[in-house]
């Protein structure tokens, strides 16, 4: 399959999902990312703030804020830049609908943790987003675990690969 019919399939599964069923299988995925060594062990934790068709991480950021630095992208031109979430801080909607905190700019490099988002996954840690490369740019300069979270729907066989694509070290699925 293609990257637009792999991002087709998953647009037409994502209709079938029920907001009980998305709860649930949003838990089942934090739930697995908090028994996580890694997570365990990371300080700075990069992490989306869920868009309606995404695993919901919000009430995961809010849980979380306290006791470890959690990070959001944030759109700058063509590229993702993170800022630190702070309990309370404003969340703005900003381009494609996306949340995002005004904290502070957080480096790359300090990222220990990071769960990324994807239209699909494969079982060899490939991803597939939703076109444009943002997350492929800024993933580039992360070193610490990249975790690719999804529902396990968003699973499939293979997904084509380019040269700019980011792996995952592991992908946490319903």
């Amino acid at each position: 399959m293609t990257k637009q019919e792999i991002r087709q399939l998953i647009k037409e599964r994502k209709k079938l999902l029920s907001e009980t069923d998305s709860l649930k299988e949003s838990s089942l995925v934090t739930d697995m990312i908090e028994r996580n060594e890694a997570f365990k062990n990371a300080g700075t934790v990069l992490v989306y703030w869920s868009l309606p068709d995404e695993v919901r991480t919000v009430d995961f950021i809010k849980k979380w804020c306290g006791s470890k630095r959690m990070c959001l992208p944030v759109m700058h031109g063509q590229t993702l830049l993170m800022k630190q979430y702070i309990h309370g801080c404003v969340i703005i909607t900003a381009d494609y609908g996306i949340s995002e905190p005004d904290g502070p700019i957080v480096d790359p490099s300090e990222i220990d943790f990071a769960v990324v988002p994807g239209v699909a996954f494969d079982n060899n840690g490939n991803r597939l987003g939703r076109g444009k490369g943002f997350y492929d740019r800024l993933l580039n300069d992360i070193h610490g675990v990249k975790a690719g979270i999804c529902y396990g729907f968003q699973m499939v066989d293979e997904i084509p690969v380019e040269l700019h694509d980011i792996k995952m070290d592991i992908v946490i699925h319903s």
